[in-house]
């Protein structure tokens, strides 16, 4: 009886592990094995001509402390936080009156906001082109209603590129917040009316705390891809605005100086994976007061 048991056991465990094992193998041949090859990568020498030469160095870490790298690290992190904030200030309202919505008007949203998804994110980045060049939408309409009077130089400038950023990025934080707030008991704002709460502390004790989760993972959803989308970048700011993932593409392509690169990538990672730990640890403060 007891070595039918273990034959069932073990031939559970067999079974399980096969159902398991592609997962493992797409795992290590397209995330962990880039990633090591990336990091090994980032120690070893540029060739005089093309490819790499099998010597460790650090030089390629030193030189992104240059004042020039270094800038564009720094530019990169005012955009991700320019942004993230603009989207965190639209975004937020969106979703949380969204959550309040009847079903058939949440539906309708949910619609709305999944329509620009189905076309290229590239075709509707050209779209802000077309907005905002010199005598384009924006500027017949500004000058129709006599704001101005000349055509503005908008394309090709920072505002451009941070408009496109939260163009691109702002449904995660409504979706974001929206899956927050739609799981929230709403007696319990109810009950803080009744015991003599204005709408505004009532929001802040209760509505705020209890949807912020939700806009900690839209913070970290967009704060993170805004580091490296240099598309947005090359399209709506030319050459003006210059990201990592700029800097990045500009070593691989045109440089060909691979390991340089990916020691800004593996630099970029860290500082993306810190952020995912400061988040973790918010999250876990708020899930701790929560409990008391």
């Amino acid at each position: 009886m007891k070595r039918r048991l273990f034959e069932c056991f073990s031939l559970a465990k067999c079974v399980a592990f096969l159902a398991v094992l592609p997962l493992f193998v797409f795992t290590f041949i397209f995330i962990i094995g880039p990633l090591v090859y990336m990091l090994v990568l980032s120690f070893l020498q540029r060739a005089e001509v093309w490819g790499v030469v099998n010597k460790f160095t650090l030089k390629n870490y030193i030189d992104i402390f240059k004042p020039i790298y270094l800038k564009t690290f720094i530019e990169s992190f005012k955009l991700a936080l320019t942004t993230t904030f603009l989207i965190a200030i639209i975004g937020y309202p969106f979703g949380y009156f969204m959550a309040k919505l009847d079903g058939k008007w949440k539906k309708r949203m949910m619609f709305i906001l999944f329509i620009p998804f189905w076309t290229s994110s590239l075709i509707r980045l050209y779209g802000w082109i077309i907005i905002f060049r010199a005598n384009g939408i924006l500027d017949k309409l500004l000058m129709a209603l006599n704001i101005t009077d000349a055509p503005l130089k908008l394309l090709y400038t920072y505002p451009a590129v941070v408009v496109g950023m939260v163009y691109a990025l702002l449904p995660f934080m409504i979706y974001s917040v929206y899956s927050s707030a739609e799981k929230l008991d709403w007696s319990l704002v109810e009950a803080a009316r009744d015991l003599g709460a204005s709408s505004l502390q009532a929001f802040w004790t209760i509505s705020f705390r209890l949807t912020m989760p939700g806009l900690l993972s839209g913070v970290v959803l967009t704060f993170i891809p805004s580091m490296g989308l240099f598309f947005i970048a090359d399209i709506l700011g030319g050459n003006k605005v210059v990201l990592v993932g700029n800097l990045i593409q500009e070593q691989l392509m045109k440089a060909h100086n691979w390991p340089f690169a990916a020691a800004l990538s593996v630099v970029l990672m860290i500082l993306t994976s810190l952020m995912i730990y400061i988040y973790r640890r918010i999250s876990n403060v708020k899930e701790l007061e929560g409990l008391v």
